[in-house]
């Protein structure tokens, strides 16, 4: 589950964003769709497929007299209980749609309150001009298409390049 957990998001965030449509739509510069969306949803199959029934009486109360029913695709498979474990990859399956579904109307209603304050994207002139443009400095060269500065000319914390070079000095 770790190995999977880790290299699927990774390779859905590093080559399929480049490569599928309905990915390159999504504006994601901090990868939160592969980072939360994505391990989320695997996390919660995998959970589905791998649940050990004497480890999910464990999360239920003591009298739960059918705990069994709680076992995974891969335990049903071994046991002979293969209806039980797609029960289980179905409650997994459910929770995943029931999740998306509360994000997507949480998000919505919290994307449309912010509007009303202040916009949710920049101007195009903003857009193009980048990140060195609005912040004095390029965040990510994930891509190889930007150098990464080694000092911000705006810095919220120092007084600017001359404070921090001073600090270095001490």
């Amino acid at each position: 589950m770790g190995l999977m957990s880790g290299c699927i998001p990774w390779f859905t965030m590093m080559v399929l964003h480049k490569k599928i449509w309905l990915l390159k739509q999504i504006d994601d510069t901090m990868a939160v769709f592969h980072t939360h969306a994505v391990a989320g949803t695997l996390g919660g199959l995998l959970t589905g497929f791998f649940a050990n029934p004497k480890l999910s009486r464990l999360y239920t109360a003591a009298p739960y007299p059918t705990w069994e029913r709680n076992t995974g695709l891969a335990y049903g498979l071994h046991n002979g209980q293969v209806g039980v474990g797609f029960r289980q990859m179905g409650v997994q399956i459910l929770g995943i749609i029931f999740i998306i579904k509360l994000n997507v109307i949480v998000t919505s209603l919290i994307c449309l309150l912010i509007r009303l304050v202040v916009p949710l994207r920049m101007s195009e002139e903003e857009l193009n001009g980048g990140d060195e443009a609005v912040h004095g400095e390029e965040a990510y060269a994930l891509w190889g298409d930007g150098e990464k500065f080694e000092r911000s000319v705006h810095n919220s914390v120092h007084g600017g390049v001359e404070d921090l070079e001073l600090q270095i000095k001490i």
